[in-house]
């Protein structure tokens, strides 16, 4: 696992030493981004059931300003802040060890919104419904913010939310499958 693009190009991440988390993998990675652009201008990222933090940790390679990280095992906690430490971008991340339902509470309570969301849970666990139904909630979204769902094929995900409107879904290997969301303005 690695960085694609963007300032951190090439440098290696850390993985969990756990079965529990996958690692979105390079291939991936690298598709989503073309996607949702190679590049960002600043904005905001939330890495919602973040793993080893490679998504958020793209993103901010990509010149998104500030990422923050969500997971529940600690094992994933510590592995984010050896990738982060390790990138030296501890200035631009905020990094909890909660659930997603709560992250997004106490988010909203700061008033904070974001321009790029990922959400990849333990597959066949979690609504993406619900999720998204939270994120709006909360208000956390800003207007034309982007979220990135990654889920099993199996996994039926809704075409939209709210003013949260599915523009693409993508299939990777056998499995993976990635649903791709804009928040209308």
């Amino acid at each position: 696992m690695r960085v694609v693009s963007g300032t951190h190009k090439g440098h290696r991440l850390y993985s969990v030493p756990t079965h529990k988390t996958r690692p979105t993998t390079d291939k991936v990675k690298e598709a989503v981004f073309q996607i949702i652009g190679p590049y960002f201008d600043g904005g905001v990222v939330f890495d919602c059931f973040a793993g080893s933090g490679g998504l958020g940790i793209e993103c901010l390679s990509r010149g998104a300003e500030k990422a923050i990280f969500v997971d529940k095992e600690p094992k994933a906690i510590k592995t984010i802040w050896d990738n982060v430490r390790a990138l030296k971008l501890e200035d631009h991340v905020e990094v909890f060890r909660t659930d997603a339902y709560r992250a997004m509470k106490a988010a909203g309570k700061r008033g904070i919104t974001f321009s790029y969301v990922f959400l990849d849970p333990p597959y066949k666990k979690f609504s993406y419904e619900d999720l998204m139904q939270k994120l709006l909630e909360h208000e956390l979204l800003e207007d034309g913010a982007v979220v990135v769902c990654e889920h099993d094929i199996s996994e039926a995900l809704p075409r939209e939310v709210g003013p949260i409107r599915q523009f693409k879904q993508e299939e990777y290997g056998s499995n993976i499958g990635v649903s791709f969301y804009q928040k209308e303005e």
